[in-house]
């Protein structure tokens, strides 16, 4: 589990996001600067998934210590805004926690007249919370749906005690809440009564401080929480752990993504092959995200 310092420090910064070691100066910047820039460094900017953050930040952060030349620049605000921001020029690299929608393809072909590249670099569970104190271990995705649905109300209805369901969720310029809608709510409609928090860490605060609620996001974030195992189509309750996610058994797996307007090249390049390369994906084991593929198997970006 993560510790509290690295969640407080999503929550402070927000989409915004700067190493917690970063200088006072950056704080008020636009993006964060995981590594001090210079006139004769070569910027590369990373913008989108909150769920992503805290492992870009990680990639960025490690990547700069060894490559003096690229100053890597991350920041967050949800996988809707880093594909609106690739679109419009205003960053280099989106960072997706889902895949590219068929209409923000369609916009890129549009304005830019090339088709955006995917690079698929971690995996990740999306994790169900509920407060420590809850005696609910695990919930069916039918289930899920019904408590985000608003037609199961009570915890007593899935073996909880007799209390008030309080529902949290993401804004919808998330991935996670794109992902959750149409993996959990079949695209149906979250029930009125859900607040929507704007980053994964906010969801988790919440959860902290509330003994009825329930939120979900990113297994990265499961820090003061307690994690309910989901059952798929089989009725195994499983967790999001390494073998689960990897091999697709648990029912809230998905892929993270990098989206760019072309073929990376140069630096750009030289970042994805180290992120994707086992130095790499080492850290997304160590961050508690799931490497995109067995150690010893990364390659390099096409």
């Amino acid at each position: 589990m993560k510790g509290f310092l690295n969640v407080t420090c999503a929550l402070l910064f927000g989409a915004a996001i700067i190493g917690c070691g970063g200088d006072a100066e950056d704080a008020g910047n636009d993006t964060g600067s995981s590594s001090q820039g210079s006139a004769e460094k070569e910027t590369i900017t990373q913008k989108g998934s909150d769920t992503m953050v805290l492992l870009a930040q990680k990639w960025a952060e490690v990547y700069g210590e060894s490559n003096s030349d690229v100053n890597v620049q991350v920041s967050g605000g949800g996988s809707g805004v880093g594909i609106s921001s690739l679109i419009n020029g205003t960053t280099q690299i989106a960072n997706a926690s889902r895949p590219m929608k068929d209409e923000e393809k369609e916009q890129i072909r549009q304005k830019l007249g090339v088709d955006p590249v995917e690079i698929a670099v971690a995996k990740d569970g999306i994790t169900v919370y509920v407060h420590p104190s809850n005696p609910v271990e695990e919930l069916s995705i039918e289930q899920l749906r019904g408590i985000y649905e608003g037609k199961i109300m009570n915890w007593s209805e899935v073996g909880g005690n007799d209390e008030k369901i309080i529902l949290y969720g993401r804004e919808n310029s998330s991935g996670t809440y794109d992902f959750f809608k149409e993996h959990v709510l079949d695209k149906g409609d979250f029930a009125e009564s859900t607040s929507s928090l704007a980053g994964t860490a906010g969801v988790v605060n919440a959860i902290t401080q509330d003994a009825g609620g329930i939120g979900y996001g990113g297994a990265a974030y499961s820090s003061g929480i307690k994690a309910v195992k989901l059952k798929g189509a089989d009725g195994v309750a499983l967790e999001p752990s390494l073998e689960n996610v990897t091999s697709g058994a648990y029912p809230l797996s998905r892929d993270l993504y990098l989206y760019l307007t072309e073929e990376p090249t140069g630096a750009i390049k030289k970042y994805i092959d180290w992120i994707l390369s086992d130095e790499g994906q080492k850290y997304t084991s160590e961050l508690e995200y799931f490497p995109v593929r067995p150690l010893g198997e990364a390659v390099a970006a096409e």
